[in-house]
């Protein structure tokens, strides 16, 4: 079985070498050149440009890498999943199924399913952990299909940004839902609801929001002690840092995963944000 994601996962760059998952890489315009994300351009860069006033643009995968990847596929017969980043926030995912469909042309016989995740970094992230978990456990495909999917259907998203103008710039949020972010220290809480950005609270300071995650993962996760929590940042690890001690204190989980926002996301969302990813429903209730 042959797993493939694209970088909006928000994984470390190592982790796809390591575990054998063919990675995607959404693109990125800075000053007119257009970078691989994660392969071309690193986080570092991205962020000290952004913190310098540029805008950086970001693009879906290039279909030339489908049509390759897909068609090597259909030639070895093997089975092949694909988990894409969330068809509201990309066209990657739309791209993909036509790209499988032109490529069946030619492999009639192609087997790749197709999952639109419509989670987003670590979240995203978290679940093809899960299927790279499965496939090295010898779980069938259908198995390992039922379950990414099961997943990602259940994957929580918390977040706060420091500016909710750079989400409303690239289009992730509207306009109007940009509220009050320009005041001093109001914060927003955002979700992520069928795929897409949704604000939800508003609130002064970023320890009251911070408050407010842990009662939202009480609401709303399943025993969050038997879960791996991901949290990621946009270039604040010690918030990521403080993050991590409280939930750790509050739930206990099985561990705590924490990267750092990548290009693609890094892009949209801005530095200072943080993230927090866990599931609300446990499959079978493992």
């Amino acid at each position: 079985m042959r797993i493939y994601t694209d970088t909006a996962c928000d994984l470390p760059k190592s982790f796809f070498g390591e575990n054998n998952v063919h990675l995607f890489p959404l693109r990125v315009e800075l000053d007119g050149q257009e970078f691989d994300d994660l392969i071309g351009i690193n986080t570092d860069q991205i962020y000290s440009e952004i913190r310098g006033g540029k805008s950086p643009k970001t693009s879906q995968v290039s279909p030339e890498l489908f049509i390759e990847a897909f068609e090597e596929l259909g030639k070895s017969g093997e089975e092949g999943l694909y988990i894409a980043f969330s068809s509201q926030l990309s066209g990657t995912y739309s791209t993909a199924m036509m790209i499988r469909e032109q490529v069946k042309e030619t492999y009639p016989e192609l087997k790749l399913t197709i999952i639109d995740s419509k989670c987003a970094s670590l979240g995203f992230g978290l679940v093809i952990k899960e299927a790279v978990r499965l496939r090295d456990a010898s779980y069938s495909f259908d198995e390992v299909v039922k379950r990414v999917q099961f997943n990602a259907d259940h994957m929580e998203h918390l977040f706060t940004v420091e500016d909710l103008d750079f989400l409303a710039k690239g289009g992730r949020v509207s306009k109007t839902s940009a509220f009050i972010g320009g005041l001093l220290s109001i914060k927003p809480l955002l979700h992520v609801e069928d795929g897409k950005l949704i604000p939800i609270e508003k609130m002064r300071g970023r320890k009251k929001v911070f408050k407010r995650i842990l009662e939202l993962m009480e609401e709303r996760g399943e025993s969050l002690s038997n879960q791996v929590i991901g949290i990621s940042h946009g270039d604040d690890s010690e918030a990521a840092k403080d993050m991590k001690e409280m939930i750790v204190e509050r739930f206990h989980p099985l561990g705590v995963e924490v990267h750092v926002i990548g290009s693609t996301i890094a892009s949209h969302a801005g530095p200072g944000t943080i993230a927090v990813f866990f599931l609300n429903k446990l499959y079978e209730n493992e």
